[in-house]
């Protein structure tokens, strides 16, 4: 498993924007990793938790079931996102990614309520635990792995920014304290004999698990509701469009991504005495300027003469 994600990870180019292709295929290798990995651990852990009974156990079990359930929404929801723009859409099938985002946040959630209430049941009836040594080494396994797989996907996310390997790079993330957590917890009932340290620490895991939820559904909502680019990115694209010489000012900017594709719109001013085809020429060369640094982008420009007074965009 993990000489695979190695493989994946050298064939990976830093030094270049990619093409819509080739973040498609980066997308795609991520998500069957995801499905993978998280498949590998559910065996392991499903032996640890059969020989330990511990809740810290159950609880990473209960992770990377909702892992798999997760991933599996994203290989095939990265795969319907990256297909091209149709009749029926002509904008693409980006917004699959965050309604899949939208899809892991409802699993978290609803795997971090359920361990709530089996860590308070544990909580007001203590029991030994069997086994510690088992599910130590079930979680140092499912460290090994997760490391492994939420380093691949970084690189993705860095690569693509997709949306829903972000949101699969998040939950894995948290997966990194959970086992963790569990190590320590069973390694406390082990040593010092305190029963109650599983029960509380899969407390506090499902406490977690719920804030990973809320920050997967906070960024899939704000792509479902098209929010613009951060203003470092607004103003990145205001100094490559003014940094054309013939470019006299620029207006009504506006942003927006669907997936792992932007869009950008925007007004440009240019010498009112210029000719029709001069100002055609001049915006596809800072057409090209702007998709050089947003690869894949779709962008959209209106020439207007300098210095006529129009209504603008309120915050534009």
């Amino acid at each position: 498993m993990i000489e695979t994600l190695r493989r994946w990870l050298r064939h990976a180019d830093d030094g270049e924007a990619l093409t819509r292709d080739q973040s498609g295929r980066l997308m795609r290798r991520a998500t069957s990793a995801s499905v993978a990995v998280a498949t590998t651990l559910i065996v392991a852990k499903v032996i640890a938790l059969a020989m330990t009974g511990s809740v810290s156990v159950l609880s990473s079990l209960i992770d990377s079931s909702m892992d798999v359930l997760a991933s599996l929404i994203n290989f095939f929801a990265v795969r319907h996102a990256l297909q091209p723009a149709d009749r029926e859409h002509r904008f693409g099938h980006g917004k699959a990614e965050p309604l899949a985002a939208l899809g892991q946040a409802a699993f978290i959630a609803g795997s971090a309520v359920f361990l709530a209430i089996e860590a308070g049941a544990r909580l007001l009836r203590p029991r030994p635990i069997d086994n510690i040594e088992t599910g130590i080494a079930a979680m140092a396994l499912s460290i090994v792995l997760t490391l492994a797989l939420v380093g691949y996907q970084r690189y993705v996310v860095r690569k693509t920014g997709s949306t829903a390997i972000q949101a699969d790079a998040l939950h894995y993330e948290t997966d990194l304290l959970i086992n963790g957590s569990v190590i320590v917890a069973l390694a406390l009932s082990r040593w010092l004999d305190w029963r109650l340290a599983d029960p509380l620490f899969g407390g506090a895991i499902a406490l977690y698990l719920l804030r990973a939820a809320w920050l997967i559904l906070r960024r899939a909502f704000d792509l479902l509701m098209d929010r613009e680019f951060v203003e470092a990115e607004r103003a990145r694209i205001r100094e490559i469009v003014l940094s054309h010489p013939e470019v006299k000012g620029m207006h009504d900017l506006r942003t927006r991504s669907s997936g792992i594709q932007p869009f950008i719109q925007f007004h440009l001013e240019l010498d009112g005495a210029m000719s029709l085809y001069d100002a055609h020429v001049i915006a596809d060369q800072v057409e090209i300027m702007v998709k050089k640094a947003y690869p894949g982008a779709e962008v959209i420009i209106h020439q207007d003469p300098e210095g006529i007074v129009e209504e603008r965009a309120r915050f534009a």
